[in-house]
């Protein structure tokens, strides 16, 4: 999903800058793109790249200790969910993008008709259920990151989805050429891309 939406856009560059990086999986779908691969989170993983940059931090209360205008491409993949606060996350990204550089945050879809039907019948979302938590804690919608993009002066943003979705209460998933159809009923995960614009936004 992430490589679509770079190539979508021909985003490359020098630097991407993956935040809640995990083992570093990402890294082999954006590698041809970007000269330099930086991951960050909370523990450093055995499989995470032995060649690649890594910066150890906590999530919910640290900086990146990077400086501004570092990335070309500032990521946080299914990271948001996991943390109190997302403005706090999404500023932390715009600091991170140089002027006129991405934003990419993708985090589990709530509109889903999985997740919708859960909702209804469970109380809360399908990613949000008591086996999630304390793992998931902050469920967004579409509006919640349209909002947060216009607060830090975002622009050119979108919205794409993953054309993957489980089907409502059972193990299988749709057919990928189904779920395209449909793509925000029918897709569990969502991505959320913007542009830093230009000129400095008060964000700090």
């Amino acid at each position: 999903m992430v490589a679509t939406a770079l190539a979508a856009r021909d985003i490359r560059g020098e630097r991407f800058v993956d935040v809640g990086c995990g083992g570093g999986q990402l890294r082999a779908f954006v590698n041809d793109r970007f000269d330099r691969y930086i991951g960050v989170d909370g523990v450093r993983y055995d499989d995470f790249p032995s060649d690649a940059e890594f910066h150890e931090l906590d999530l919910d209360h640290g900086r990146v200790p990077l400086p501004d205008g570092t990335a070309d491409v500032a990521a946080a993949v299914e990271t948001i969910e996991h943390l109190e606060n997302p403005r706090a996350l999404a500023r932390e990204l715009v600091r991170l993008a140089k002027p006129g550089g991405w934003i990419v945050l993708t985090t589990p879809n709530q509109r889903s008709l999985l997740s919708l039907l859960t909702l209804v019948t469970k109380g809360s979302f399908s990613a949000f259920q008591d086996p999630d938590y304390p793992a998931h804690i902050t469920a967004l919608l579409e509006i919640d990151f349209a909002r947060i993009g216009a607060e830090l002066g975002l622009v050119d943003a979108g919205f794409a989805y993953s054309h993957h979705g489980r089907l409502p209460f059972s193990a299988a998933h749709y057919p990928t050429s189904v779920s395209a159809l449909f793509p925000r009923a029918l897709s569990d995960n969502l991505l959320y891309i913007a542009r830093r614009g230009p000129v400095e936004q008060g964000f700090r």
